[in-house]
């Protein structure tokens, strides 16, 4: 029974590279390519019925993390490997957590991605050891990364009232005047508050300051 498998890869060299591997293996039958996650669905609406999909990570369009929600979610029958060459920790917990079966990286040599598959398809999860590891101390310390911005950010009241004077377009010295602060210590607060953030300008301050719902 041979095994139908899509390879999910911006990098068309990279694809060939991992097309290569699956060519040792009469049992492994490459269905399609796709770019990224947009092309990934378009092509599964068209050939519902592989088994497996080799997904990369970084991927302009739709990555790999929201392509592997996307397709668990349509087709919770499909298994996904992530073939990656990127193994830190805010990858892997984002890639289990949208569904991925297994994490290898790219530098699997074909014995080991053929078991991976293998092991993946039998119910199993595919993992290389140093990911393994990782995986096992996220376990025992989780980090919360999809807060972690929100709760880095902790403004003071003064903070946010100069960034709410910033937002609406006033100079430093009409700032300071309106808070009754001096000229240098309105720049100081924003030089606080750019480091806080971690923005460079105005604009970036502001922006960032509403997706956290500071301001």
């Amino acid at each position: 029974m041979s095994v139908r498998i899509a390879i999910v890869d911006d990098n068309v060299f990279l694809q060939k590279a991992v097309a290569e591997k699956l060519s040792f293996f009469d049992d492994l039958v490459l269905k399609f390519t796709a770019i990224d996650g947009n092309d990934l669905q378009q092509k599964v609406e068209k050939n519902k019925n592989i088994d497996l999909i080799l997904m990369d990570i970084e991927m302009p369009v739709c990555n790999g993390i929201e392509a592997t929600k996307i397709i668990k979610s349509k087709y919770p029958q499909i298994k996904i490997i992530m073939l990656t060459v990127f193994d830190n920790d805010e990858n892997i917990f984002n890639a289990i957590k949208a569904g991925a079966d297994g994490y290898l990286l790219k530098e699997v040599n074909p014995n080991e991605l053929y078991q991976g598959i293998q092991e993946t398809l039998n119910g199993g999860a595919a993992m290389n050891p140093s990911i393994a590891l990782k995986t096992l101390k996220l376990l025992r310390n989780p980090v919360n990364f999809e807060q972690k911005t929100d709760e880095d950010i902790k403004l003071t009241t003064r903070e946010v009232e100069v960034l709410e004077q910033l937002s609406k377009g006033l100079n430093y010295n009409v700032i300071a005047d309106n808070l009754f602060l001096s000229p240098s210590t309105v720049r100081k607060h924003i030089e606080n508050i750019y480091n806080k953030l971690q923005v460079h300008n105005k604009l970036e301050a502001i922006e960032k300051a509403r997706n956290n719902n500071l301001i």
